[in-house]
């Protein structure tokens, strides 16, 4: 062997135990990193020096109903289900937790599955348990004691099918900043809600009126079991909210005040760390304020880490009002008018200007919807709680322009967990049943739930007399075109063979049937038939800019391809 090819034989393997000295010190890092992680990522739960509650036991009064003490849990006709809770925190989430098991655990399957159908590796959703835990370290000492007690009361009715995913403390208070969660990591489906208020000359009666659809979609199932909520909190005012088992946060609700807070999520940077969830924020302002200025006041004191704002309605001040939250910064809307409108951008005087927000407004469907929204205000003319509903339930764009079922530029998507209406000065709220906001919206009066003296018997507390009927679109062929059109959809997303043909007839002004009639033949080399599917798609209404760019980049792709 010649001198040189030593020489170089030496250099390998020199080369080789560096590699393997650097690949062994990063496994070791990792190790470390992943022992720290999990270390940091357990949530010690509240101490509770009593906890006889945990003995209590439901009472069955039929099938589909039960009582705990004062509270009681039932399903109605509607198909809404109804909870009332009352007493100290960790008793309060016992009790709610016991009434409700198995909606508890029925929605962290749900939840669980639909995870898993967005991320199917299960070393991927590893990881994103320890990154999850990692980014909630100090979640805890973000949330109200109150809070965590009535979580961990809830914890104890919770599955024992996912301790590898943490204890059932952990994971419920994580839930909790789901919602911030998924918003931070993709900024992705910012859930697409739309709120509105009108009061004084915009109204019928002059009196306050909030609409809103909370479009949080995560599955079908998720939604199939809505809980309208009554609580009865130790301290505070007594609220209402409509909810979903497990979770004590609030996205739309009403107190004995008449004050109602619902969330709009916004444009946010990629924090650095956890903070106090939406969620519990809106629980707060809830539970503790009875005007606009003691909701701000309550939303001032909280670090958050990710941009919402917060839709505040007030009877004592009979108008409406948005804070604006980031995690640096806040504001107030107050247009000083007779009527508020709010999607998913800033309008403030201070975050309204800022570049990510007009961003925000111009490239995706809130500005469209934001304008849709006010026309829709001008042609209705004074507002009643029907024309609320109706504009809820909108399908249409601009000028009453076909742009296709389930745009998001739609006021109604087709996704929404769930519509209300508040009436605040009558403490009345009226909820939609399923599917989405097309079924009949029943009323609740909050005065008369408040009233009773717990469920002696089973039988329905909502107002029969004001409810409002289905929306007359259910009887309909358009109606049936789009269901299947979403199975057609689902049948695409799960990999299966579909007539896309058959897609776009289902949905023919719809942008997004020829996006995926263009990936589906894209994705079979049918390049020809994908380059006319992506340039149909262009001359329809295009949800965001960066669905456009997507369908752009596809026709480069098949210019090259042919």
């Amino acid at each position: 062997m010649s001198l040189k090819k030593g020489k170089k034989r030496n250099g390998w393997r020199r080369l080789g135990r560096a590699l393997l000295y650097v690949t062994g010190a990063i496994v070791l890092l990792l190790i470390i990193l992943v022992i720290y992680v999990v270390s940091v990522s357990h949530i010690d739960p509240p101490a509770i020096t009593d906890k006889q509650s945990l003995q209590w036991q439901r009472k069955p009064l039929d099938s589909t109903s039960y009582t705990l003490g004062n509270s009681w849990f039932r399903k109605s006709e509607s198909g809404l289900y109804e909870l009332y809770v009352e007493g100290k925190p960790f008793e309060r989430g016992v009790v709610e937790g016991k009434l409700t098991a198995e909606l508890i655990q029925r929605q962290e399957d749900h939840f669980t599955d639909q995870i898993k159908k967005m991320i199917p590796s299960q070393s991927y959703l590893k990881f994103l348990r320890y990154f999850v835990g990692f980014f909630n370290r100090n979640l805890a000492n973000n949330i109200a004691e109150e809070n965590k007690e009535e979580i961990y009361g809830i914890s104890f009715s919770a599955s024992g099918n996912y301790d590898f995913i943490g204890t059932n403390y952990e994971r419920i208070l994580n839930y909790h900043a789901a919602h911030d969660i998924g918003h931070a990591l993709q900024n992705m489906a910012l859930v697409a809600c739309t709120s509105f208020g009108t009061w004084n000359g915009a109204s019928a009666d002059s009196s306050l009126i909030i609409g809103r659809n909370f479009d949080f979609y995560v599955g079908d199932k998720f939604a199939e079991d809505k809980i309208v909520a009554f609580y009865h909190p130790e301290k505070g005012y007594r609220f209402m909210t409509v909810t979903w088992g497990g979770f004590t946060g609030v996205a739309s609700g009403m107190n004995e005040k008449g004050l109602t807070v619902t969330i709009n999520a916004d444009k946010s940077d990629i924090p650095t760390g956890s903070a106090t969830p939406v969620s519990l924020v809106a629980r707060e302002v809830l539970q503790y304020a009875k005007n606009i200025n003691e909701a701000w006041a309550i939303a001032s004191k909280h670090k958050m880490f990710v941009s919402e704002s917060f839709l505040v309605g007030s009877a004592e001040d009979n108008r409406a009002a948005i804070i604006e939250k980031t995690p640096e910064k806040m504001d107030m809307y107050d247009p000083k008018g007779q009527f508020i409108t709010c999607t998913n951008h800033f309008q403030g005087a201070t975050l309204g200007k800022e570049e990510k927000n007009t961003k925000q407004r111009d490239e995706t469907a809130s500005g469209y919807r934001f304008n849709r929204l006010a026309e829709l205000l001008q042609q209705h003319g004074p507002n009643t709680v029907q024309k609320t509903v109706d504009i809820l339930r909108d399908r249409y764009g601009m000028h009453g322009e076909n742009i296709g079922m389930g745009n998001e530029r739609a006021i109604n998507q087709f996704i929404a967990h769930h519509a209300v209406v508040f009436e605040p000065k009558k403490k009345l709220v009226w909820v939609s049943t399923a599917p989405w906001q097309l079924g009949k919206f029943v009323a609740y009066n909050l005065d008369s739930v408040f009233s009773m003296k717990g469920l002696q018997y089973d039988h329905e507390i909502y107002d029969s007399t004001k409810t409002i009927a289905a929306d007359p679109f259910l009887q309909t062929q358009d109606y049936k075109s789009f269901v299947a059109f979403r199975a057609m959809k689902a049948d695409i997303m799960d990999g299966k063979e579909v007539d896309v043909k058959q897609l776009i007839r289902l949905n023919p002004e719809y942008y997004h049937a020829y996006v995926l009639a263009g990936d589906y033949a894209f994705k079979r080399k049918q390049y020809k038939a994908a380059e006319g599917y992506y340039k149909t798609a262009l001359t329809k209404v295009i949800a965001t800019k960066a669905e456009e760019d997507h369908i752009r980049r596809q026709l480069e792709k098949c210019a090259k391809s042919n």
